[in-house]
């Protein structure tokens, strides 16, 4: 037999202490000659069973020294109200209590699942293989250079490279795609992802710590520990409304009472005041709103860093973006070798310098050159301008124009677009041109922004035709070229000084050279970069895929937060307040003839539940943007 939760339990509790709160009340009416004690025995016997958890917590946190909470005043409204012979509603106070509580239960139940969905990227085992075939260990026990062997329907453990067998990927849970990614000897596997059909094995490149897998548990268990401003406001308020509405109570019960004498009726409005003073609705609904939120966006591939960047986001203005691996893919091809005459000449030499590099352009220079790649060089990375590499008085030179002109190299003719020079001891002896292609969501991104009235800049390293390209074919409004890496952070602080009032600046990079300015801009958000060393630790907002148009996904999300957040609280202080002021004066009971705790219950109970269920929109991760330019 099924184990009940414990949401179940509380649900179904309520719902007998309804039943009993009924046949009391049906009871009361018709036994008219029954002993004085019976009915509140019967009533305080369903308060009992009803309410015995806050009444212990009450008790509990007012021993601790914590005695302003709803708990506090739920048992002491319901208590006054009880003594002052209103059981039906102190009774009623208790039971919507409790429903509220499973509400929120489920809505915080809900909004968990849909974070711990990712959770469950995390592998249980990795199986080494050995000489003696395979055995199963922690996935932490692996080591870089280990072979792990994967079948079908396993998660890859750790970030590596297959180094045999071929099957189709799951990536889903990663990047919020669904189409399966094909992979074979040689390519690169990020840990989290399904094995579907076949068995591969994979080479460990990084460690379990350093994995995809575990940067993604990181930032998704410590996203809640950075609240927005608007859950802050509420943490804050939450603390001096709570005592404050005590003595404001306590006054409404004393003050008046004196005057008229009427003791009775200013205690049960007091009572009644304390009831709906209770900040359920916006200390549960708000945080949950933001928990949503970031839920929601992370089943769509894309990470908030905290519930700060929701609200942030809100107020960006201004996009600047790198250019390379972030508007275009990243993936150079060589396009032309001059003089043609000697083009393996130049690919080998260039080869030389760029067999180490990791860097986009390096590898499709090396990819391109067919032949053995001679070892035995020294070589040393000149930052932003290229590399040298020396062998028994040999020099080589592969960089760009200041690398030739650091060395002194007299260089005949110029590159198109981006251009790799080769210098052999001083003497220039021909250039490489590659081509970067733009993305195909690139230009639906930028648009999209224009059209909005942002300001849209790209940054990039590459050369003023390059730069100029790129920047037309995509409408950018405005460009820096043949920036080094500390020259963009200096770009986009001066992009920073320029913005108005509390708008942000967003920088979009790849996530692996551009670290510094990430951090550095407003919002830093790292496309693409998720299995980078530095993605996660330098950006707020992580995509985790290679389509450019989630930005737009991640700005309708936090709008969507942000208005259903505003949303909650303003509708739970209109209808406190005027419930409040309605109660206080007995406006409510004489305007429509119920009891002010039952309006007290609603105001309390009934804007928390509704709160609570439009937090729970947040959840929804809603229809695309870029399903227009998939069309």
């Amino acid at each position: 037999m099924k184990k009940l939760s414990k949401n179940a339990k509380r649900g179904i509790r309520a719902g007998v202490c309804l039943a009993g709160l009924v046949a009391c009340m049906v009871a009361e009416k018709i036994a008219t000659g029954s002993p004085a004690f019976l009915m509140p025995l019967c009533f305080g016997i369903v308060y009992f069973a009803c309410g015995y958890d806050v009444l212990k917590k009450c008790v509990l946190n007012v021993c601790r020294g914590r005695v302003f909470d709803e708990n506090f005043l739920m048992t002491i409204a319901s208590v006054g109200a009880f003594v002052l012979g209103d059981y039906a509603e102190a009774v009623a106070v208790m039971i919507f209590y409790q429903v509220g509580e499973t509400f929120q239960s489920y809505a915080v139940g809900k909004s968990r699942k849909s974070i711990s969905s990712l959770m469950s990227l995390r592998p249980d085992v990795a199986r080494k293989v050995t000489g003696e075939g395979t055995e199963e260990i922690f996935p932490e026990e692996a080591e870089i250079g280990d072979i792990l062997e994967i079948r079908a329907g396993e998660r890859i453990p750790l970030d590596g490279r297959v180094t045999e067998g071929n099957c189709y990927l799951d990536v889903s849970a990663l990047t919020g795609e669904s189409v399966p990614v094909y992979v074979e000897t040689g390519s690169e596997v990020l840990s989290g992802s399904i094995v579907s059909g076949g068995v591969v094995r994979v080479r460990a490149e990084k460690a379990f710590t350093e994995s995809t897998v575990s940067r993604i548990l990181d930032l998704v268990e410590n996203a809640s520990s950075k609240k927005a401003k608007t859950e802050n406001f509420i943490s804050v308020f939450a603390k001096y409304y709570t005592p404050a509405v005590v003595f404001a109570a306590l006054a409404l019960a004393i003050v008046p009472s004196l005057i008229t004498g009427e003791w009775t009726v200013w205690i049960g409005r007091a009572l009644t005041f304390l009831v709906v003073s209770c900040p359920c609705a916006l200390v549960i609904s708000v945080p949950l709103g933001f928990f949503g939120g970031i839920g929601g966006a992370g089943k769509k591939g894309i990470l908030f860093k905290g519930a700060d960047m929701i609200e942030r986001f809100t107020k960006a203005d201004t996009f600047v973006f790198d250019k390379t691996g972030t508007l275009t893919e990243g993936k150079f091809t060589v396009t032309k070798v001059l003089p043609e005459s000697r083009r393996e000449e130049i690919l080998r030499y260039a080869a030389v310098c760029e067999c180490k590099s990791n860097h986009p352009v390096a590898r499709s220079v090396v990819e391109a050159y067919r032949g053995g790649i001679p070892d035995g060089y020294a070589v040393e990375e000149i930052a932003g301008k290229g590399v040298k590499a020396e062998k028994e008085g040999e020099v080589i030179l592969a960089g760009n124009l200041s690398l030739m002109e650091n060395f002194g190299v007299a260089v005949s003719g110029v590159g198109e677009g981006t251009t790799v020079y080769i210098a052999v001891n001083g003497r220039f002896i021909g250039l490489i041109e590659v081509e970067d292609q733009v993305r195909k969501d690139s230009g639906f991104l930028i648009s999209s922004l224009r059209k909005e009235g942002f300001r849209t800049v790209m940054l990039t390293g590459d050369n003023e035709a390059v730069a100029s390209r790129v920047a037309g074919e995509l409408g950018i409004g405005e460009y820096r070229s043949g920036l080094l890496p500390a020259d963009k952070a200096d770009a986009v602080d001066k992009i920073i000084g320029e913005k108005k009032g509390e708008g942000a600046v967003v920088f979009v990079g790849d996530g692996i050279n551009d670290s510094p300015v990430i951090m550095r801009a407003d919002i830093g958000v790292s496309m693409g970069g998720i299995g980078s060393d530095c993605a996660i630790e330098a950006a707020d907002v992580v995509l985790m895929h290679d389509d450019p148009s989630a930005l737009l996904e991640a700005r309708k999300i936090s709008f969507r937060t942000m208005r259903i957040v505003k949303q909650n609280i303003v509708f739970a202080l209109a209808v406190k307040l005027a419930v409040l002021a309605g109660s206080a004066f007995g406006l409510t009971s004489m305007l429509f003839g119920v009891p002010d705790m039952w309006f007290a219950v609603f105001a309390d109970v009934g804007v928390s539940v509704l709160a609570i269920l439009n937090s729970m929109r947040t959840l929804r991760t809603g229809k695309d943007p870029s399903a227009e330019k998939k069309a």
